[in-house]
């Protein structure tokens, strides 16, 4: 059986129902899944001449035996905003109905309706202004799930990083990286690495400072807190190296393929090269959760709203490997 693909519709006065809908333009994607949207109907169906679809929209209610089909958009329709929703803007009713969409889709998985969950892009300002109170998905989905170890996983053509520390003051992300941390972000490296097809993934544990600390002369916490932590994964016979220089990790990762995942102290260290290296075509997961989350790695995009040009590259990247990596999860079940 193939697994189904809960997709949030995300800010509607955003890009998200323009980049769904051009993603589910992809045949292949129905060749390896079946996606439903989590929205408002309404909202969607704005949507389709903006973008010049041809596709239909299906109102679907029942999940228990859902299968989609291509020339679809099939949608779980919350019907939780007006038809005349601006463009473009900061609206508490986007804001709230985007945490709407969140939390049903969180609510089927955990009932096993649904097998992934991919995301459009939120508006923090929104999300605030419709009180709910959050820095964006990861705690969203963090909070309604009860999960406590989590991580943000950014994954790419040539890289894939995964981070230590992610939203909060360089300072303070310093302080944050310690070896139980490491270890246990090591694990969700290894797990998920593995859920991107590599059967034996070989982690390269970047250093928090320059040359890794240079044996102290740069300071002490890649020796105090990264070694620990890695020397503890290869006792488990994790295929684990570092910490490595983050000066030519990088490179050695993505252009001569030494390693298959990153262990990343810090939220720049690991988004500058992704985005570096993919910036229309990467993609954002939450790991550590109990199912499976990818999401585009962009934002609402505000000022080309409702102009029917955004990229929709990301979005198909994402539904790809929400797929990909359901398919190996509930291979045996």
């Amino acid at each position: 059986m193939k697994p189904i693909l809960g997709i949030t519709m995300g800010d509607a006065a955003g890009i998200g129902p323009e980049v769904i809908i051009k993603a589910l333009e992809d045949k292949r994607i129905y060749e390896l899944a079946h996606p439903i949207v989590i929205g408002d109907k309404k909202i969607m169906q704005r949507a389709l001449p903006i973008v010049n679809s041809k596709l239909t929209l299906r109102a679907v209610e029942n999940l228990d035996n859902f299968t989609g089909e291509f020339g679809y958009i099939d949608i779980l329709d919350l019907d939780n905003l007006p038809a005349d929703l601006p463009f473009a803007q900061v609206d508490p009713r986007a804001g709230r109905a985007a945490y709407e969409f969140i939390e049903k889709a969180v609510q089927l998985t955990l009932d096993g309706k649904i097998h992934a969950i991919v995301t459009a892009p939120l508006n923090k300002e929104a999300l605030h202004a419709g009180g709910k109170m959050f820095p964006g998905h990861t705690e969203i989905l963090a909070t309604l799930s009860h999960t406590k170890d989590y991580s943000m996983m950014l994954t790419s053509e040539k890289l894939n990083v995964i981070h230590v520390t992610t939203h909060v003051q360089l300072r303070k992300a310093c302080d944050l990286v310690t070896k139980e941390r490491v270890a246990t972000v090591i694990d969700l490296a290894e797990e998920n690495a593995r859920m991107l097809g590599f059967a034996n993934p070989r982690i390269a544990v970047a250093g928090l400072n320059p040359h890794s600390g240079e044996n102290g002369m740069f300071g002490d916490e890649d020796e105090k807190e990264i070694v620990p932590a890695i020397k503890a994964a290869q006792a488990k016979g994790f295929n684990v190296t570092g910490p490595v220089p983050p000066d030519t990790l990088f490179h050695r990762a993505a252009n001569l393929n030494e390693f298959d995942m990153v262990v990343v102290m810090y939220h720049d260290q690991g988004h500058i090269p992704i985005k570096l290296l993919g910036f229309d075509t990467g993609v954002n997961v939450t790991v550590g959760l109990p199912f499976i989350r990818t999401s585009v790695d962009h934002g609402t995009a505000f000022p080309i709203a409702g102009k029917g040009i955004a990229d929709s590259r990301s979005m198909t990247e994402a539904l790809y490997l929400g797929a990909k990596m359901a398919n190996i999860k509930y291979a045996n079940q």
